[in-house]
């Protein structure tokens, strides 16, 4: 299995190049005032144009409104949404009718009950991002370099498309995999020296983790 690796809140050219260039297929770019990785539509389409075609372009947003969504979508040019906030089923189907875009519904996960919250998107969202509930008293739903309990993950059907997310970074990347069968990785935080800033000696060890457990995989060597 060759997971999709994500990387998330992106800012900067030289980022977005290495990251690509190591196998990131997938690129997130955050519209969201309170996050340090928040970036402006005109600047976000100029970085995605770098890479457009050689990974997917994800507009990460919470909880935004249409006319939000109408501007990052026209600017940016997306392959995929990712509704990072608490937005119902109904607003996912909606978001989907009206945009015709596929999206990516985070779902926060602390104990075994939050992944009942899946059942009333599926057949809706296109896929799962599970990230780990943030702690009490952050204003952000992601991005906080924390994680939950993987093994919780065993519950889930084989059949559900997940990316998972939180906390993940080059020391535990191979485990993560390992443990839960993810079908991709979703990291931003993992990847910094700083809040919104991407560090490239943590991105190059990422993918070299990333490297390592695939090389273990096709030689049967549990990571």
């Amino acid at each position: 299995m060759t997971p999709d690796i994500k990387i998330c809140g992106l800012k900067t050219a030289e980022a977005i190049d290495l990251a690509v260039a190591r196998g990131a297929n997938h690129i997130g770019f955050i519209f969201f005032e309170k996050s340090p990785r928040n970036i402006d539509a005109l600047t976000a389409a100029s970085l995605a144009d770098r890479v457009r075609g050689r990974a997917k372009i994800v507009a990460v947003t919470v909880n935004a409104d249409n006319e939000e969504l109408e501007e990052i979508i026209a600017y940016l040019k997306p392959d995929i949404l990712q509704l990072h906030g608490a937005e119902t089923p109904e607003r996912v189907l909606n978001v989907k009718a009206m945009f015709g875009l596929p999206v990516i519904k985070a779902v926060s996960v602390r104990t075994r009950e939050d992944l009942r919250t899946l059942s009333a998107y599926e057949g809706l969202a296109d896929r799962f991002l599970l990230d780990a509930k943030a702690p009490h008293g952050s204003d952000l739903p992601g991005g906080n370099g924390v994680s939950f309990d993987w093994t919780i993950l065993s519950a889930l059907d084989g059949n559900v498309d997940y990316m998972l997310s939180g906390g993940l970074n080059a020391e535990n990347a191979g485990e993560a995999l390992t443990l839960t069968g993810a079908r991709g990785l979703d990291l931003s935080s993992g990847v910094e020296s700083a809040p919104g800033v991407k560090d490239p000696a943590k991105i190059n060890a990422f993918f070299d983790a990333i490297d390592q457990w695939r090389a273990n995989e096709s030689q049967g060597v549990k990571s």
